[in-house]
């Protein structure tokens, strides 16, 4: 069964919202016009159960089907946040906001969902409530969890949630899946540290905070190789290290080292902040300093439920899409996260070709992918809701 020919005839429409989103991208929670963009065709679709200010600016619009008797809610969602990249990408849709673009393909994402509504809303052959979710706010500002705080599952009732992603590097026309972790959790350190600051010729005279800050970071990095199973997956990362010291013949008074923590495990997640603050404490303590250490947990594990999984394979084979169905997890992380914490979902990857990486200025989405995202969502909704 080929992908619905009803995407094929709307690709271009559909091309032009994506297009439209990616020449007016907006950042965070400040998606004021995409949301009302939303909104304005959903309107025109015919959808008329439409709230806004979910999550702040998020958007949920709800389409029964031609019966109700299910009783069966089934959640698709769409980010609808760019990035604060300055895009080079050469197309000729190329963002109108200087240092802001849709770098992720959340325009593309979004343009997808639209698809699905206007498809469904033609249809209307299921039975039971497609609940659709326009989401702000994934690049960091977690907005699936404030949509989720908002009341959004138990709300609307829904009983499973479903979303996707393109994959630059993966052929248009295939999926990619897994049961289990498919994305890492991410969380963020920062860690002060405070010597003795002082003049170059006299390094006896001060507890020098570069060489203490540069220990942490060595040992940091020693956390992986030492106290993580082999077989597990852990990311440290340090990014940043900067000191008070504006001159050469300065010894720095204070450090600051800002990094990234990333596990597909999360015991792993629990044990790495206890490890980042015992080496870091321990180790300034040895050379006569301090450190304090601020952890920011952030997005968890992306989780895919096992039987969820299958159905979300079973449509993607249904549009005539190739499938890996054991993919190999990856360490990005992904605040839909949050919502298959609250409810058994699946998150599945679309393929989008030969581009840059997601988050690389030159990165485009490739629209030849939107017909085939169209009809996965569609398809989910007709699989799971078959009409009476």
């Amino acid at each position: 069964m080929p992908i619905k020919n009803r995407f094929a005839e709307m690709q271009e429409e559909i091309t032009a919202w994506r297009r439209h989103l990616h020449e007016n991208p907006e950042l965070m929670y400040e998606v004021h016009k995409t949301a009302a963009f939303v909104v304005d065709q959903l309107k025109g679709f015919g959808v008329r159960d439409i709230t806004t200010g979910i999550g702040r600016t998020g958007v949920v619009a709800v389409i029964e089907g031609k019966t109700n008797t299910s009783g069966r809610v089934i959640g698709l969602r769409a980010d609808m946040d760019a990035l604060p990249i300055h895009e080079a990408s050469g197309v000729d849709y190329a963002s109108n906001t200087p240092g802001v673009m849709h770098a992720c393909g959340h325009d593309g994402h979004t343009a997808m969902l639209l698809g699905a509504a206007k498809y469904l809303s033609e249809t209307r052959n299921f039975d039971g409530k497609a609940v659709l979710i326009f989401q702000p706010a994934e690049e960091g500002g977690a907005g699936g969890l404030e949509m989720c705080q908002d009341g959004l599952m138990d709300r609307w009732g829904i009983q499973e949630v479903y979303g996707l992603h393109n994959m630059p590097g993966m052929p248009v026309g295939e999926f990619a899946i897994r049961p289990g972790a498919l994305m890492a959790s991410s969380d963020e350190f920062e860690i002060n540290v405070t010597g003795k600051g002082g003049h170059a010729a006299a390094p006896h005279d001060s507890i020098d905070t570069t060489l203490v800050a540069s220990q942490i970071v060595v040992s940091l990095h020693s956390i992986v190789s030492r106290n993580v199973d082999p077989i597990k997956r852990v990311v440290l990362t340090v990014g940043t290290f900067e000191t008070d010291s504006t001159a050469s013949n300065v010894i720095a008074h204070t450090a600051k080292l800002q990094g990234t923590v990333r596990t597909l495990d999360t015991e792993y997640r629990t044990l790495a902040e206890d490890w980042v603050r015992q080496v870091a404490t321990g180790t300034a303590a040895a050379f006569g300093a301090t450190a304090e250490v601020i952890w920011s947990p952030s997005y968890p594990v992306t989780v895919n439920s096992d039987v969820e999984t299958g159905y979300a394979i079973e449509a993607a084979r249904a549009v005539g899409a190739a499938v890996d169905e054991d993919t190999p997890p990856i360490m990005p992380s992904e605040d839909f996260s949050y919502m298959l914490e609250e409810r058994p979902g699946a998150y599945i990857f679309l393929g989008n070709g030969d581009t840059a990486m997601c988050h690389h200025p030159a990165y485009v989405f490739d629209d030849e992918a939107i017909p085939l995202g169209c009809s996965w969502f569609a398809e989910l909704v007709e699989r799971r809701m078959p009409a009476t």
